[in-house]
């Protein structure tokens, strides 16, 4: 079962990043569920993606208005702050309202889609890289930030990659996606006072429109990639993480999940949202067949998620003698 049919009636939603992939998805899953959404991004009808990419936001907040969603597509280059300012001010005048963010911006940008050890990584892209993907996170939910608090409520969300420390294949990649989760946590302890959530957010095995033109199918038979990969038959449409957000900005509880790193499946596991073919995907319970990884990576995996284990685990020690030393608040 899907959640209740529009249960974000009345709110208002941003998006930025929502031209294809995740972001695509998310905005779809919120206007599924009652919410405005503003469609924000850089690909336009006229103005094609830098990334040599077909979709656009125009297709994104037609997709929502084919279901009875409402959206408004508007181009925004979120590494401007006074762009973001710009966009947060019109918000705020057309509606009055800021219920959900969410920053899925640069999540497939081709910058990043570099493999191998980080002594072979070519950095001429580095400082686009971190003002693409990560400054404009912050940018936007720096803008986005003084609305929520002035009516307290709300809630930002950072779309990521992977429900652990790792990700991606290089240092540029690898710190952006650890950067998006630990700019949830840190948010949300600032925020938590003025009852504002924030989250960091993985899809699965996500069947993106790129991943899928990478298996050489389309969505009406991407089953047909699983005689490759085995894998490709646990994964998710972006719509589904899209439910997931939808679920988690219904929540009137959602205070309780403020900083965590959150995943498409475990809010499956609790919301009971399904796929679009009604299909509930679970990467977290599925056995990964890693046959088809180069073994070497493999190994650099494994060592990795050892190490990082080790690290969190001494992290939590030293965390928990800190805390002990910070005075008490006072009682109210």
């Amino acid at each position: 079962m899907n959640p209740e049919p529009r249960p974000l009636s009345g709110h208002v939603a941003l998006v930025a990043g929502a031209t294809r992939g995740a972001g695509r998805g998310i905005a779809r899953g919120l206007g599924e569920a009652g919410a405005l959404v503003y469609c924000t991004g850089r690909s336009v009808r006229g103005q094609p993606s830098a990334y040599k990419r077909p979709e656009t936001i125009d297709e994104t907040a037609e997709m929502i208005a084919s279901v009875g969603g409402r959206a408004i597509a508007l181009r925004v280059d979120h590494t401007i702050e006074e762009d973001v300012q710009a966009l947060i001010d019109r918000i705020d005048r057309e509606r009055g309202r800021l219920d959900v963010l969410v920053n899925s911006i640069a999540g497939e940008d081709p910058m990043m889609y570099q493999w191998g050890s980080f002594w072979k990584t070519d950095l001429k892209n580095g400082d686009a890289v971190f003002r693409q993907a990560v400054l404009s996170h912050i940018i936007t939910a720096k803008c986005a930030a003084p609305i929520m608090i002035r009516a307290r409520r709300g809630l930002i969300v950072e779309v990521t990659e992977n429900d652990v420390l790792s990700a991606g294949g290089n240092p540029l990649t690898q710190t952006v996606k650890l950067a998006l989760k630990s700019i949830a946590l840190n948010m949300a302890a600032e925020l938590k006072p003025h009852g504002v959530s924030a989250v960091a957010i993985t899809p699965g095995f996500l069947r993106s429109e790129s991943m899928l033109e990478h298996h050489g199918v389309t969505e009406a038979n991407w089953r047909d990639a699983g005689k490759k990969d085995a894998n490709f038959l646990e994964s998710e449409t972006p719509l589904f993480i899209g439910r997931a957000v939808a679920a988690l900005a219904a929540d009137p509880a959602i205070m309780t999940r403020t900083g965590q790193l959150c995943s498409s499946w475990e809010l499956s596991r609790e919301y009971r949202f399904t796929d679009v073919d009604g299909r509930r995907p679970d990467w977290g319970a599925h056995a990964i067949d890693w046959s088809v990884l180069p073994p070497p990576f493999v190994d650099v995996f494994r060592t990795m998620t050892t190490m990082h284990l080790d690290w969190l685990t001494t992290l939590a020690r030293r965390t928990k003698e800190f805390l002990a030393k910070i005075p008490q608040a006072p009682e109210p």
